[in-house]
């Protein structure tokens, strides 16, 4: 009974997670419990400091409903955002807010046994100088690129440990607090889903403009990851024939003529053929790749020609692949997110140019695109959504033994 009661508290709290302040009879339709046991736990929960009453809903006739809130520092959520360059972590609240400054590492994922170790310090260190007791965390939510097996807790592509041996279980013993792990193109579409852009839509696809491509593909309401769970690899698209061989080993991937660094290369070529521009080749390098693009969508935001052509280019062989996608599932809407988002509406138009030329016209006439309005925080949202997803599901394993169970 007790199992039981805290697995529906779980929910409640999940529920008020991702939808804010809801009222009893909220609450008692989303978890199809009764009003009368909804109230015995919400009032359990209000006990206990985990919800707190945060006024009266808008009357929609008759006596007003009392709506419930989560406490915003009755727990806390670690959030990793890991590329394969730099490793973002930072506290967030039960509103999603940020305690203290976001903090970032330097990790090259590719090639670096030492990858795991670091990263796995570097999120205890954070922790350690929050001041946050480690019992006060639900747990550690983590995004990376790669071929992620959220169920073995294994990346295909980086952080290689012996035998496969679980990340999941290497972070859980070096920190002690309960970890999860995904793909971090997932974790973007699923941020968007759950506190973005697509709560109301059932057929989306969310692209990650970074250092590759990445694809979240929302399929009747749901975050779809295909039979393996790698699905959404359209980085590996082949649609080019330029010979350039792509770090996955084929060529002409959609990712050798859009990713970010290679935006960064095309402006170092082009400074070198003597094309006139307020970028410098001093302030491009691969060294600091984010910090070269960002100085290059900052001069693509201010007109800079050069810096706009580059953003036009890769929008337009985007929209390439993004045409492969709306023959493919004919989404009702398309999502931009990622570090490449801070670009905003600059991508629309190239993109939309390419969906003109290469789409059937019947077919696209009704897929709207946006820029995403988390943009590069989304992938940090994600990271906590799938630890809030995770503890109410409760799981049979460390992860399972937090807070109420």
């Amino acid at each position: 009974m007790q199992e039981k009661k805290a697995h529906y508290k779980k929910r409640i709290i999940r529920h008020l997670y991702f939808s804010g302040a809801l009222s009893s009879t909220d609450l008692s339709l989303l978890t199809k419990k009764s009003v009368p046991l909804t109230n015995r736990i919400l009032n359990e929960l209000v006990k206990d400091g985990y919800v707190v009453e945060t006024g009266l809903a808008i009357s929609t006739g008759g006596r007003r409903p009392q709506t419930y809130s989560l406490k915003t520092n009755f727990k806390y959520i670690v959030a990793v955002a890991a590329d394969q360059l730099v490793t973002r972590i930072v506290i967030l609240d039960m509103q999603n807010k940020e305690i203290g400054k976001m903090r970032h590492v330097d990790i090259p994922l590719e090639n670096n046994p030492h990858a795991l170790e670091k990263m796995a310090s570097s999120i205890n260190n954070h922790i350690l100088e929050s001041g946050i007791p480690k019992k006060e965390f639900l747990g550690i939510g983590i995004g990376m690129p790669g071929f992620v097996d959220v169920v073995k807790g294994v990346n295909h592509s980086f952080l290689e440990t012996k035998n496969d041996q679980s990340i999941v279980n290497i972070l859980q013993e070096k920190i002690n607090i309960p970890v999860w792990i995904d793909n971090d193109s997932s974790l973007i579409a699923l941020a968007e889903l759950k506190l973005g852009e697509l709560k109301d839509i059932k057929n989306a696809m969310v692209i990650n403009i970074g250092w590759g491509i990445g694809l979240g593909m929302i399929v009747n309401g749901d975050l779809f990851r295909g039979n393996n769970g790698f699905a959404g690899e359209f980085s590996h698209i082949s649609i080019f024939e330029n010979n350039k061989i792509c770090r996955c080993g084929k060529s002409g991937c959609l990712e050798t003529e859009t990713s970010l660094l290679v935006l960064v290369e095309k402006a170092k070529e082009k400074l070198k053929e003597g094309r006139s521009s307020s970028l410098k080749m001093e302030g491009l390098s691969m060294e600091d790749a984010g910090g070269s693009i960002k100085t290059i969508i900052d001069a693509a935001i201010k007109g800079d020609r050069l810096a706009v052509e580059l953003i036009s280019e890769a929008g337009y062989n985007i929209g390439r692949g993004i045409s492969i996608l709306i023959h493919l599932f004919n989404p009702e809407l398309i999502i931009l997110s990622g570090r490449g988002a801070l670009a905003g509406k600059l991508w629309l138009t190239p993109i939309q140019q390419a969906i003109n030329e290469y789409c059937i016209p019947k077919i696209s006439e009704n897929t709207e695109i946006k820029v995403s309005s988390l943009r590069y925080q989304a992938e940090i949202i994600g990271a906590a959504a799938l630890v809030m997803d995770g503890f109410s599901k409760g799981k049979e394993d460390i992860r399972a033994k937090t807070l109420l169970a």
